[in-house]
């Protein structure tokens, strides 16, 4: 194995990717799997939302897992670390909702909803995966998706914002304190991309909106976010720790 096929491979590595049914996870799941991970697709579903046929040089197995339950997490991560010599390598927190209303017409059922996946969910799986994270031989990462929402305004999600900015939140505080426990901690903001959760908060007239206010003019392909989640699993990101990496086709940098 050459030098670059090192830094990249993931071979040997124990993957969970939650929220993998469809959409962004899915292309996640399956391109971790195409650099040589075993790779454990998480969702309520428990199986992906249309065939997967590729050379997978690892492995991809589906599975049922609902997040909010944290004894459900347990015993999942558990039986994960047990077939693969009790160690996780890396944790994605993909799993996440959203609902459009005025903030004014939120319910507190609507709220507790969102940061319940969002928030409360995303830092269960965090404290369930740790004592596994901690073995991994080639050191663990969790990395946790979070949005361009967290750092910009947008109407009608305000709890979906407010969710997504205690993720990076999450992840800052994590990537401190456990730095020293053989644990690197990141996370990712995805720009627009197609999926079933985008697509409910966007009509025509905000689609066009959106595309004239980033400098590349284009949605994101899914596999541009998923090299991104391959590259901080990978031998090559060891030294990225308390990190918001954003893929956005420079969204974030556009000014006026």
């Amino acid at each position: 194995m050459n030098k670059i096929e090192q830094l990249y491979s993931l071979k040997g590595r124990t993957i969970i990717v939650t929220g993998a049914s469809s959409g962004l996870g899915l292309a996640m799941a399956i391109m971790l799997a195409e650099c040589g991970a075993k790779v454990y697709g998480l969702s309520r579903r428990g199986k992906p939302d249309k065939d997967v046929k590729s050379a997978f040089d690892g492995e991809l197995i589906f599975d049922k897992l609902d997040v909010t339950s944290k004894a459900a997490v347990e015993n999942k991560f558990k039986a994960i670390a047990k077939d693969n010599d009790d160690c996780i390598d890396v944790l994605v927190n993909n799993a996440g909702v959203t609902i459009k209303k005025r903030a004014e017409d939120f319910t507190s059922d609507d709220w507790e909803y969102v940061q319940s996946i969002n928030v409360t969910a995303v830092y269960s799986c965090c404290q369930v995966a740790y004592p596994y994270l901690k073995k991994a031989t080639n050191v663990g990462r969790i990395i946790n998706i979070s949005s361009m929402a967290s750092y910009l305004g947008f109407s009608e999600v305000v709890p979906y914002s407010s969710s997504k900015a205690a993720v990076l939140g999450i992840t800052r505080g994590l990537a401190v304190e456990w730095a020293q426990e053989n644990i690197l901690v990141n996370s990712v903001s995805p720009g627009w991309f197609p999926s079933e959760m985008t697509q409910g908060v966007m009509d025509e007239q905000r689609k066009a909106k959106i595309l004239n206010r980033m400098p590349l003019h284009r949605f994101g392909d899914a596999n541009e976010l998923a090299s991104m989640i391959c590259f901080l699993s990978s031998p090559a990101a060891t030294y990225i720790t308390g990190q918001d990496l954003s893929v956005d086709g420079g969204a974030l940098a556009f000014g006026y």
